[in-house]
Formats: C-alpha cells, sequence, structure tokens
C-alpha cells in the first residue's frame, strides 16, 4: 500500500510539473502574442493614412464642450454674464480706437502726400534729383563705384575724331527719362500681381505712370486706389479707379468675432476702351451644325479673357447681409480684398522697395516666421499656452454688413 500511495504520489508531482511547464508555456505565448500585437500596432501608427485618420478625429474632438460650464451653479453663471458684458462694452471701445485710428491716418495723409508726388515726378522724369536728394548710402562699394563712373560719362562730352575731316565732333550719349517701367516691374515682382498680368498686359502696364491712394472716413469708411496711366493706344482713360469699403462696427449676431476694420465690398470702373483694343474679352471661332439641315457654319463669339484689367470689374456683393454668396464668387472677393488692402498698405508707401525687391524680402521672412509648421517642434507646442492642435487656420471668408 505504501508503495501504491508513493507511486500516485509520485504520478501527482509529475502532472503538476507538467502542468506548471505548460502553464508558463502558455505564459510565454501571451507574452510573445502581446509583443506582436504591440509590433503591429506601431507599424499601424507609422502609416500616414492612420495617422491622417487619428488627427482628423483629434481635430474634430478639439473645442467640443466638456460640459464644465454647463454644470456650474447659477450664481456663478449670472457673474460670467456680466464678465461677456464687459467684454462687449470693451468691444465697443476698440472699435471706437479704430475709428480714431483712421482718422489719424487720414491726418497723417495730407503730410505723405508731397513726398509721393516727388516720387512721381521722378519715375515720370519730369524732375531730375539734386546731389543732397540723391546722397543715400549704395547697397555695395562695386554699386557705387559705377554710379559714380555713370554720372562722369554722362556729364563729360565724348570727342570723337573724324578720320576723313579731322574735325572734332561732339556727341552726347542718349539719356534715359525717369524711371522705365518702374510700375510694371514691380507688379512683376509681387506674386499675387504677376499672377493677374498677361503678356498682353504688359504694353499698356508700360504706360502706369503712378499708383495712389486716398482713405476716407466719412461717411464711410475705406479707400480708394488710382491708377494713372499715359496717353495710350488701349483705353482712353487717364485714370482708373478701385473702391474698398470697409466696415468698424461689431456684428450685433456675433460681437465678439469683431478684430477691427474689415473690406466688405468693392466697387471697379468703367473702362473706356479703343476699338479693338479690350484686354479683358477675347473673340473666339466655333462651329454650329444645322439640326434639320446638317449644314456646319463658323461663327465668332466674345468670350472673357484673363487680363489684369478684370481688377476693375469685381463681382458684386450683394446689398442685403443675409444674402448667400456662392463660393466661387466669394473665393473671387477674397482674393480682391487682400490684393486691394496690400496695395494700398504696402505697395503704395513702400514702392520703390518693392521695386528693388528689397520689401519683398522683409515679407518672405515675415510669413516664413509665421506659417512654417516645420519650425516649431512639440515640446515648444506644448509649451505653449495659445497653441492651437487643431492646426491650420480657416481660410478667410468674404464678409457682408
Amino acid at each position: 500500500m505504501a508503495d501504491s500511495s508513493e507511486k500516485t504520489a509520485l504520478v501527482e508531482d509529475d502532472h503538476e510539473d507538467m502542468s506548471s511547464g505548460e502553464e508558463e508555456g502558455d505564459g510565454d505565448k501571451a507574452v510573445a502574442l502581446n509583443a506582436g500585437k504591440v509590433t503591429q500596432m506601431g507599424s499601424l501608427f507609422k502609416d500616414p493614412a492612420v495617422l491622417a485618420a487619428l488627427q482628423g478625429k483629434l481635430g474634430s474632438m478639439v473645442g467640443n464642450s466638456s460640459g464644465y460650464i454647463q454644470s456650474l451653479p447659477p450664481q456663478v453663471k449670472r457673474r460670467i454674464k456680466s464678465l461677456k458684458k464687459l467684454q462687449l462694452d470693451s468691444t465697443k471701445i476698440e472699435s471706437d480706437f479704430y475709428k480714431e485710428v483712421q482718422e489719424l491716418e487720414c491726418k497723417y495723409q495730407t503730410l505723405y502726400l508731397p513726398l509721393y508726388e516727388k516720387r512721381t515726378q521722378i519715375v515720370k522724369g519730369a524732375y531730375e534729383p539734386t546731389d543732397a536728394e540723391a546722397d543715400f548710402p549704395s547697397d555695395s562699394e562695386d554699386e557705387e563705384a559705377d554710379l559714380s563712373t555713370d554720372i562722369k560719362d554722362k556729364k563729360a562730352t565724348i570727342e570723337e575724331i573724324d578720320e576723313k575731316t579731322d574735325k572734332v565732333k561732339e556727341t552726347k550719349e542718349e539719356d534715359v527719362n525717369g524711371i522705365p517701367s518702374f510700375w510694371l516691374t514691380i507688379m512683376k515682382n509681387v506674386e499675387m500681381l504677376s499672377e493677374m498680368v498677361q503678356d498682353t498686359d504688359e504694353p499698356v502696364l508700360e504706360k502706369l505712370e503712378d499708383v495712389t491712394a486716398k482713405l476716407h472716413s466719412k461717411p464711410q469708411l475705406g479707400f480708394t486706389i488710382y491708377f494713372h496711366f499715359q496717353e495710350n493706344e488701349y483705353f482712353n482713360n487717364s485714370v482708373l479707379t478701385k473702391e474698398y469699403e470697409m466696415k468698424c462696427e461689431p456684428l450685433e449676431e456675433d460681437p465678439f468675432s469683431f478684430e477691427g476694420p474689415e473690406i466688405i465690398k468693392c466697387k471697379g470702373c468703367l473702362i473706356d476702351w479703343k476699338k479693338g483694343k479690350n484686354l479683358t474679352v477675347k473673340t473666339v471661332k466655333k462651329k454650329q451644325k444645322h439640326k434639320n439641315k446638317g449644314s456646319v457654319r463658323t461663327i465668332t463669339k466674345q468670350v472673357k479673357a484673363d487680363s489684369f484689367f478684370n481688377f476693375f470689374d469685381p463681382p458684386q456683393v450683394p446689398d442685403d447681409p443675409k444674402a448667400e454668396v456662392d463660393e466661387e464668387t466669394q473665393a473671387l472677393l477674397t482674393a480682391d480684398f487682400e490684393i486691394g488692402h496690400y496695395i494700398n498698405e504696402r505697395i503704395v508707401p513702400r514702392a520703390v522697395l518693392y521695386f528693388t525687391g528689397e520689401a519683398l524680402d522683409e515679407d518672405s521672412d515675415y510669413d516664413e516666421d509665421e506659417s512654417d509648421p516645420d519650425e516649431d517642434d512639440e515640446e515648444d507646442s506644448d509649451a505653449d499656452p495659445d497653441f492651437d492642435p487643431s492646426g491650420e487656420k480657416e481660410t478667410p471668408e468674404c464678409h457682408q454688413q
């Protein structure tokens, strides 16, 4: 019996050992399986499509209410309302501030005017600056040396000896009038304008001798841009205008969206094209087949052509602020408003720097610092209290009054 008991104990011990070994094996398999799942998940996170889907999901969650405000006691909600009323009062003060800024800009506009007029005279060649007025350091010593040599050459009389008569004759180097292609060069330098300028536009834009802007604060905030042309073979107008209307009042339905003056409308002018010189249309030939007879005829038809001068015929903004504007029209208006603002705020005041390209370098540096997301790493983004994980800003829309 003892032997039988001992054998039974040995069998049970062996069974326990086998069970223990199987359990350990199952545990190893489980670890291996989990490791495989982790590896698989790691591979998924490296998949750009999966990452984009996750980012989109997270982005859709940003800005969703957490329910915290709704859970606050009534007396706290009442205090929050009082803060909002204070914020509204602050917005109204901000609106008044911008109105006074516009008035101040109108006042100082008269001080800039004589400088702009002299610039115009120099560009046109109607006025030659004195040595004192042209006393400005050059960008390089080589340019300074070349400029000095050019001036001496123009002042000096060139003597040429006629081999046949042995007489000395005097000739003068032909002088260049003003600054050729000043405004056309600016337009071709500025990307948003160069995209508008077609090859067919360039001959008439060579005749553009000045671009000016005038602010107006009453009865309606805004500004007008004036394009002054020499007499040309394309149209009879001496001046083409583009007028922009602005608003500086918070919207009643959304007062906290107010961020200062914004353009809400624009109006062009009628161009008096000379016969056969309209650059904004082109003639195309089209074949038409008779439904019954089957005969074919060729007709000519005028269609809209790409041209800078379409700038003076912008889409109309409905007077009714509640009227809807289709996406294409809204995109055109948004681009137009941006161009008008850029000409008024940057190009007209700093024209020579856009001619030389110096202002373009400054704008490029500014845009790169502001919009390049690769410059900021994740740690800096997380540390920034104003960091918005939703990513890029929304495209500005056409605001209506």
